[in-house]
């Protein structure tokens, strides 16, 4: 497996973060979403540290975060967690970039928390409601089946959740890198407890403001991403002013696993201004 894991610790009021530093200049924060943690940056941080200060999380119960003190691990949680770590790094307007509930979770914290950023890319993103997918839905309903459940039959079904977030296909070290953090009795349960507190009610909070949104920002997804519809890239550019819409072509959900080169130089071009 690529060798990665963050080194520094913040103690936050919900519990600790791992957390790491790259590069020098301008500040950027990237945010992981599910069910990955900051190893799906590691492709992209490398072409950014040569022109920014990147600072990457694992967000609480993810990676190498435990969960939450009070272990709700829920989105509105997270956008908390990211503004104590703001505050932390004393960013005042950093660029950020927010993966899946990632993308949910920068938007809190610029909308409903009134955290200042200079850019905002948004990758693959949950933000329109519903966006909770039909696996993860029918876990949510059935979460005492799931709790259950055998061990190694609850692996598999996590395991090909896993694949379908990849247009090209996981290597086995990258694929180890993700099953890994979700295996065995007590992966199972930290698995089923991010899953009990997904609420779309955590981003139609935030919805009505979009259009209030004035920093620059870029709608980045993967053509063929299976999870969230590339339709809602372009739904998400209606709503926000001025927002440009890319679309990374033969990727899936986890674009940056299947076109790490384009997402870094995407992100690069629209960082530099």
């Amino acid at each position: 497996m690529d060798r990665w894991a963050l080194r520094r610790r913040a103690d936050l009021s919900g519990g600790v973060v791992a957390w790491d530093v790259f590069g020098a200049g301008p500040p950027v924060v990237l945010v992981h979403g599910t069910p990955s943690w900051s190893y799906l940056w590691r492709n992209v941080v490398p072409a950014l540290a040569g022109q920014f200060t990147v600072f990457v999380l694992d967000l609480p119960g993810y990676g190498d975060s435990p969960a939450p003190a009070d272990g709700v691990a829920s989105i509105a949680t997270h956008a908390s967690a990211l503004v104590e770590l703001l505050d932390l790094w004393e960013l005042e307007a950093p660029a950020v970039a927010g993966h899946d509930i990632g993308g949910a979770i920068v938007l809190r914290a610029h909308l409903l928390q009134q955290r200042s950023f200079g850019r905002l890319a948004l990758v693959d993103a949950v933000v329109l409601a519903p966006w909770i997918t039909p696996t993860t839905r029918h876990i949510q309903a059935h979460l005492d089946v799931y709790r259950t459940m055998p061990n190694h039959i609850f692996e598999q079904i996590t395991a090909a959740h896993i694949r379908t977030a990849v247009r090209r296909g996981l290597d086995a070290d990258a694929f180890a890198a993700y099953q890994g953090r979700w295996q065995g009795v007590d992966g199972q349960a930290a698995y089923l407890n991010k899953v009990a507190h997904f609420r779309e009610e955590d981003t139609r909070e935030f919805e009505p403001m979009l259009g209030t949104i004035g920093i620059p920002v870029l709608i980045l997804w993967g053509a063929e991403d299976a999870w969230l519809e590339p339709t809602l890239a372009r739904r998400l550019g209606d709503l926000i002013p001025g927002s440009e819409v890319r679309l990374i072509p033969d990727a899936g959900h986890f674009s940056m696993e299947d076109a790490p080169a384009d997402v870094a130089r995407s992100l690069l071009e629209f960082f530099r201004f």
